[in-house]
């Protein structure tokens, strides 16, 4: 495979674990091409389009899961990585069960994820999925069993790398003990910094890359939200987007908004630039399934700032400034 080799157009690159591959530093989210939660599904056409238009900028990083849609996201990126297959390197999570738009728990027993792996690779179109990993650990199952058994994988040549998802900083460690793992995919943004106090050191100590999604927090950080949501919003399950602790998170981002305004940025480009700058080992994924968001969030990753705009964004949004909790906080 030719991945490790290509050229990034315009990007930095990030190594996955020791001796893992160089992928881009910018990642493209797939998940918003699919409707998981009973919303429709985008446009395809536009949505493999969004697809290609990536990897033409030198996006390499595709991030998929085998319950995206009950199938329909893999199937949507296999298409638009056909005959590109060296250009693309592919991110698969797997394990959460869901049922008519309903989140029902977890599936991590060793038989179920070698059935996951082969739907996954036909839906795909490809012999071998890149970075493969358990959307999240729950003790239902040994760690042992689940990553051992996706090391398994590796030996049959389906799976190239062991990657974690949403999971502790002693279930990384663990996880590592029994295989090399190249990635952790994890929420960070300027609003969810719980990771900084053990899993990013842990994840940083032992050269795991770190895939961050959720940049903008789910809309919060993008300076569009206002106070109160709509009663159809999906985020009002979560208390974060409520009374008085939306109030007062709003009041937060008004100071993005502000440094956003001054340095002539969006306040979302802004979100994603203060990831991006948190460490070369950490990788923005940045969902979107429309191709007029592709400029402006690879622009995003040129941004700079001076030591006074991040001390003023850090203070803001210091662990506990944001009040409530989302499907982050589990």
């Amino acid at each position: 495979m030719k991945v490790d080799l290509c050229i990034m157009k315009n990007f930095k690159t990030i190594q996955l674990g020791h001796s893992g591959p160089f992928v881009s530093k910018l990642g493209l989210g797939c998940m918003r091409m699919s409707s998981i939660w009973g919303g429709n599904t985008p446009d395809e056409t536009e949505s493999i389009a969004t697809i290609h238009e990536a990897l033409d900028s030198g996006i390499n990083f595709l991030n998929t899961g085998d319950f995206y849609g009950a199938g329909h996201n893999e199937m949507l990126v296999g298409k638009a990585i056909k005959g590109r297959r060296d250009d693309a390197f592919i991110s698969v999570k797997f394990g959460a069960i869901f049922h008519n738009g309903q989140w029902l728990g977890l599936d991590l027993r060793p038989i179920a994820i070698k059935n996951f792996v082969n739907y996954s690779l036909n839906r795909l179109g490809i012999e071998t999925i890149d970075l493969y990993q358990p959307s999240r650990m729950d003790d239902s199952v040994p760690v042992e069993d689940i990553i051992g058994t996706v090391a398994d994988l590796i030996k049959e040549g389906k799976v190239r790398h062991i990657g974690v998802s949403e999971i502790t900083a002693e279930q990384l460690r663990k996880a590592n003990d029994i295989h090399p793992i190249s990635a952790l995919e994890i929420g960070y943004s300027l609003a969810d910094r719980q990771i900084e106090s053990e899993l990013l050191p842990t994840a940083k100590e032992l050269s795991i890359g770190v895939i961050a999604f959720a940049n903008t927090a789910e809309g919060l950080l993008t300076g569009e939200l206002k106070a109160p949501l709509p009663e159809n919003d999906y985020r009002n399950h979560f208390s974060r987007f409520k009374g008085e602790n939306l109030i007062n998170n709003l009041e937060k981002v008004e100071v993005l908004k502000q440094v956003a305004s001054d340095k002539g940025v969006t306040p979302a480009q802004l979100a994603i630039a203060w990831v991006n700058a948190q460490g070369e080992q950490i990788m923005p994924l940045v969902s979107m399934s429309r191709r007029s968001r592709l400029p402006e969030n690879i622009a995003a990753m040129h941004i700079e700032f001076t030591p006074e705009e991040m001390n003023t964004l850090n203070i803001t949004f210091a662990i506990g400034a944001i009040h409530g909790g989302t499907y982050l906080q589990r």
